[in-house]
C-alpha cells in the first residue's frame, strides 16, 4: 500500500478520510447526473426550510451556519470538506510536534472549530451562487405554467432542465421530457409543462398566446 493510503487509513484519521471521500462522492454524483440532465440535490432534498421561531438548539445551529441560503447538498459537501480538512490539519500539526491526539477528542474539537468556519463560507458562496432554485411553492404548481428549455433538447429520452418563475418572482429549474405527441424541443424554446411523473415535469410547445402572457408578466 502507497505511503498516501497508510496515512489516510490511519486509525487517528480515519473519520476525515471517511467525511472526504463521501463529499467526492457527493460532488461526483452531482457532476454526473447534472450532465445527464438530472440532479441528486432533487433527489435528496432541496433547501433547508427552517422556522425562525423554532429555538431548540439544532434549529438554531442549522439558521446560524445559513441553512436556507444554501442548496442542502452544497451546504453538506461543505460542511464534510471543512470538517475533514481541520481534522486532518490537526493530526498534522500534532504528528509535527510529535504526540498523537485521541481521534475522538480530534473529531469533536474539528466539529466544533468547523462551525464559524462553515458560517463564514456559507455566507461568502450564497452571495455567488445564483439562487436558480428555490421552493416557496409546491411543484405542483408548475404544472400549466409557461417554461424555457436551458439544457435539450427535450425529447422522449433522457430528461433536459426547463427555467420558470413562479408567482413570487423566484426562479426555478427542475427537469423536464417531451411529451409522448411532441416534436423535439430545443433550448431557448417556450413550452408548456402539462404533467409530472416520477421523472420530472412533461412538457409541450407552448401556445403563442400563453408565452405572450407569460413574457407581460415577467
Amino acid at each position: 500500500m502507497s505511503a498516501v493510503g497508510d496515512i489516510l487509513l490511519a486509525p487517528e484519521v480515519r473519520p476525515f478520510a471517511v467525511a472526504a471521500a463521501i463529499m467526492v462522492a457527493l460532488g461526483g454524483l452531482e457532476v454526473l447526473t447534472t450532465m445527464v440532465g438530472l440532479s441528486i440535490s432533487e433527489l435528496i432534498g432541496h433547501d433547508v426550510s427552517l422556522e425562525a421561531d423554532q429555538h431548540n438548539g439544532l434549529s438554531g445551529l442549522f439558521l446560524w451556519i445559513n441553512a436556507g441560503r444554501l442548496p442542502l447538498l452544497i451546504l453538506l459537501i461543505l460542511v464534510l470538506g471543512i470538517f475533514s480538512t481541520t481534522g486532518f490539519l490537526l493530526q498534522g500539526i500534532a504528528h509535527a510536534l510529535g504526540f498523537v491526539i485521541p481521534v475522538s477528542i480530534v473529531a469533536l474539537v474539528a466539529a466544533a472549530g468547523s462551525v464559524p468556519v462553515i458560517r463564514t463560507t456559507s455566507r461568502g458562496l450564497a452571495r455567488i451562487i445564483p439562487r436558480d432554485e428555490t421552493y416557496a411553492v409546491n411543484d405542483a404548481d408548475f404544472v400549466g405554467q409557461v417554461a424555457t428549455v436551458t439544457v435539450g433538447p427535450l425529447d422522449q429520452g433522457l430528461p433536459g432542465r426547463v427555467r420558470l418563475k413562479d408567482v413570487f418572482g423566484n426562479w426555478h429549474t427542475v427537469s423536464a421530457r417531451a411529451s409522448h405527441d411532441s416534436p423535439s424541443l430545443a433550448v431557448g424554446a417556450s413550452v408548456l409543462l402539462v404533467d409530472r411523473d416520477a421523472k420530472g415535469f412533461v412538457a409541450t410547445a407552448a401556445p403563442a398566446d400563453l408565452v405572450q402572457q407569460s413574457s407581460s408578466r415577467a
